[in-house]
């Protein structure tokens, strides 16, 4: 199916524009243990088993709900929650922000570039396409970290984030935000993500061309269900010559 005029691409970060090289589970042992050494540090008496097990736990809560309303809450928030419930009710913001840098920069080395994204980043942007990126994320910061650290924040006139604008995909308003910062209809954008609820529901409500890549998906293509992509592509490299001679 031909698009319509497109100006401007919109994309999903984990799982479309990165992927991650490992198995979760240890990495996300070893981010715990690191939480919870960076609080010990600041005086803090919160170890390892009080983040694996009520941290974890409060965020399983919270991931409940935020898929149902949709509505963001940022990591910082539930660990302030935590630490109030132990009593410590005024922890200095950055001492909150120091402890979950030191958790994300283990969560972090695990994220790799897909090595097709750059090249179609450049090629998108040669041709005259506006770029951004819409994630959903608990935590802002971490999502600009990574971005910088592939080296790729050049290309995107802007990142929005769940985190800063307490909405979810597929919730329409954070497409509406991205949208407001090109001034542009959702039918002169297109939206690239791996996730079938979140991206392409979201842009399809919206009138957004959606874009579903599917290599690192689960369900495969034979069980997409209800949810149908305005067009699918295997690799980041189809997307130019899909976007440009349809």
């Amino acid at each position: 199916m031909q698009p319509p005029f497109i100006r401007a691409v919109l994309f999903d970060l984990g799982g479309t524009l990165m992927y991650a090289k490992g198995a979760w589970p240890p990495i996300l042992a070893r981010a715990d243990q690191a939480l919870a050494d960076a609080l010990r540090a600041q005086g803090l008496d919160v170890d390892c088993e009080i983040i694996h097990h009520e941290f974890k736990g409060r965020l399983n809560e919270y991931y409940t709900r935020r898929d149902q309303d949709l509505f963001e809450t940022t990591y910082t928030s539930v660990l302030r929650g935590l630490l109030a419930d132990k009593g410590y009710s005024d922890v200095p913001p950055k001492i909150l922000r120091g402890a979950l840098d030191a958790m994300y920069a283990v969560t972090q080395s695990n994220w790799a570039l897909e090595e097709d994204a750059a090249p179609t980043l450049k090629t998108l942007q040669a041709r005259g396409y506006r770029l951004g990126i819409v994630s959903n994320a608990g935590d802002n910061k971490d999502v600009f970290q990574l971005v910088n650290k592939f080296g790729i924040e050049f290309y995107f006139d802007f990142i929005l984030t769940s985190a800063a604008c307490s909405y979810r995909k597929p919730h329409p308003r954070i497409f509406e935000v991205a949208l407001a910062h090109w001034k542009i209809p959702p039918r002169e954008a297109a939206m690239v993500g791996d996730t079938l609820e979140a991206d392409i529901a979201g842009a399809n409500k919206l009138g957004i061309y959606s874009i579903w890549i599917s290599r690192r998906t689960d369900p495969p293509k034979s069980a997409q269900g209800s949810i149908r992509p305005r067009a699918t592509i295997s690799t980041l490299r189809e997307l130019p010559d899909l976007l440009a001679n349809p």
